[in-house]
């Protein structure tokens, strides 16, 4: 799957704060994604993030 940094995400599951849309700041072995609604930022191995991408929003 192609993601690259500054791509946005929109996931299959929302995080706690009910949004599903992220954007990517690391790409690697793991992900580092912030959450678009209140900053949060997270880090998840490439191929649970590959699983749960619903679509990449790019500009």
């Amino acid at each position: 799957m192609d993601v690259r940094v500054n791509d946005k995400i929109e996931m299959k599951k929302a995080h706690p704060c009910q949004n599903k849309i992220f954007t990517v700041t690391r790409v690697g072995m793991d992900f580092k994604i912030r959450c678009d609604k209140c900053g949060h930022e997270i880090m998840i191995p490439r191929s649970k993030v590959e699983k749960n991408i619903k679509k990449i929003i790019r500009e």
